[in-house]
């Protein structure tokens, strides 16, 4: 049976008593996102040697997933609002089960990489409605407590993913990587099942063919141009033909939406000053932590001599300043608003940047733990009162569609940001690398990747060349971190600048009309 939400401000919107176990629901959700999401890292060269993939295919292996998931999230959070949210999320659930059991059972390249494809479906449509459902179920006061444990369970899968995915090559074959999935997913949908309300608007506009044909082209062809460009050069006509057609599809799709009454591409949610710069400060947030992550396994493995499952259990110290940001944001938020707040996080993670780039070849790991412990306080007290600030400021009518715009703005700046500094990092190396003597063969190979340089030096003996590698990689690594601490900075003025203080109607979204429904 459905029953209206009360509008206006006296009596506010009805909370559902069962508002706390449906955000367990949304917690188990998200830790399947994150946990899959670096999990595939720790396995990529195990799958590489017994599936026989070469370097193309092994690239399409780690980078199917984060195309479709960033191409679909858009209309994803469309279709929720239409159709419902539960069961859409129920929806992109039972796709990711269905990944993730292909993912078992096959055994070529093609078939991980189709089957990666339809975990990103699965995903677009778990992670923006998991997000949507936060402003229907939690008043302002509430929501930044429930934005904070959502994104902690998100956080908390990217060192569980190492750790994990290495204990489980170490005893199992690497399908077991997929395997693990399958009781996470489980959980989530028995959640969702018993625990979440149905909420939807039915007056959302209806799924437009063209227009959704024209995201997923355009969204698609941009973020694969990103990814392949560190490997193949921005310069090649491969990747600046996917970046010229991303254009013209994506502003042909602007131009399509404009003149829709009900887009699917809102966008006037971005004439709403809280929602635009909050959106633009948790995708900048993203954009600088991207930056910092990336980096660290390659130097923990390759520099330091670490196993993946060692490497994941030494990116914890992220994960403690973020538990701590989790609690915290909440009150300090609420004591001096917003913008401070996440302009003080993003100077953080400025400093955070900024130790990482003196790194030298002979500093241990504590050095390390330091600088990543700061990027956790930092990402956490940015990206929780950001994401809370654009999830209140949107009308409960588009929450859904607005989380889908926001997810994917903060996909596709995370995914610049690996692939601008993967190409500063690339370019970095190559010019100091020092392949003095070695064949030509041998040279290029450790020219590839610091990975193939220490083969190289372990076949030839040559501890020369490993020095070399890993001062190499290490000034390419201090580059890139730098660039980090130099965009974090800009970040932290943007935001002082322009985002409302977050303690007037304009900022948190309480618009007193609320014409969705919530089924019990």
């Amino acid at each position: 049976m459905s029953t209206p939400l009360a509008p206006g401000a006296e009596a506010g919107p009805r909370l559902d008593p069962r508002r706390w176990w449906a955000l367990g629901a949304l917690v188990a959700c998200m830790l399947v996102l994150g946990f899959d999401g670096t999990i595939l890292n720790v396995a990529l060269p195990v799958m590489a040697t017994q599936l026989g993939a070469d370097t193309g295919e092994q690239q399409w292996i780690a980078n199917s997933y984060f195309v479709v998931f960033a191409a679909l999230m858009l209309p994803a959070g469309l279709l929720g609002d239409r159709f419902g949210r539960r069961r859409m999320l129920l929806t992109g659930l039972a796709i990711f089960l269905a990944g993730s059991l292909l993912g078992v059972f096959v055994d070529t390249p093609g078939l991980v990489i189709a089957a990666r494809s339809v975990l990103g479906v699965g995903g677009a449509l778990i992670m923006p409605l998991a997000m949507a459902v936060l402003p229907t179920l939690f008043p302002p006061e509430e929501r930044t407590k429930a934005v904070g444990a959502v994104s902690a369970a998100s956080a908390l899968g990217m060192p569980l993913g190492p750790i994990v995915g290495g204990w489980l090559l170490d005893h199992f074959w690497w399908g077991s990587i997929f395997l693990i999935n399958v009781p996470l997913v489980l959980l989530g949908i028995a959640a969702c099942v018993f625990l979440l309300p149905e909420t939807h608007d039915p007056s959302s506009p209806k799924v437009d063919t063209v227009s959704t044909a024209l995201t997923v082209t355009g969204l698609g062809a941009f973020v694969f141009a990103l990814n392949e460009g560190p490997t193949r050069g921005w310069g090649s006509g491969f990747v600046l033909g996917s970046l010229v057609l991303a254009v013209l599809l994506l502003a042909g799709l602007v131009l399509r939406e404009r003149r829709r009454a009900r887009p699917m591409l809102d966008l006037a949610l971005l004439r709403h000053r809280g929602f635009l710069w909050s959106t633009i400060a948790a995708s900048l947030v993203s954009f600088t932590l991207m930056g910092l992550l990336f980096v660290l396994p390659t130097y923990l493995q390759a520099v330091l001599g670490l196993d993946a499952f060692g490497t994941g259990l030494r990116m914890m110290p992220m994960m403690g300043g973020l538990l701590v940001a989790a609690k915290a944001a909440g009150p300090l938020v609420g004591k001096f608003g917003p913008r401070p707040v996440i302009t003080g996080a993003l100077f953080v993670m400025a400093v955070a940047g900024l130790l990482g780039s003196r790194t030298d070849i002979h500093d241990g790991y504590g050095w390390t733990a330091l600088w990543l412990t700061l990027a956790g306080f930092g990402f956490g007290f940015g990206i929780i009162p950001a994401m809370d600030g654009a999830l209140g400021a949107l009308p409960r009518d588009r929450a859904g569609n607005g989380s889908g715009l926001l997810m994917t703005l903060r996909q596709v700046a995370g995914a610049v940001g690996i692939a601008v500094l993967g190409s500063l990092i690339a370019g970095a190396y190559t010019a100091r690398l020092d392949t003095t003597g070695l064949p030509p063969a041998a040279a290029d190979a450790a020219s590839d990747s610091l990975g193939r340089a220490h083969q190289v030096a372990a076949e030839l003996g040559s501890e020369a060349l490993a020095r070399s590698a890993d001062s190499a990689y290490l000034h390419g690594m201090d580059l890139a971190l730098l660039v980090c601490a130099v965009s974090g900075i800009a970040a932290a003025m943007l935001t002082a600048a322009f985002l409302p203080d977050g303690r007037g109607k304009e900022a948190t979204g309480d618009h007193g009309v609320v014409p969705e429904k919530v089924d019990a």
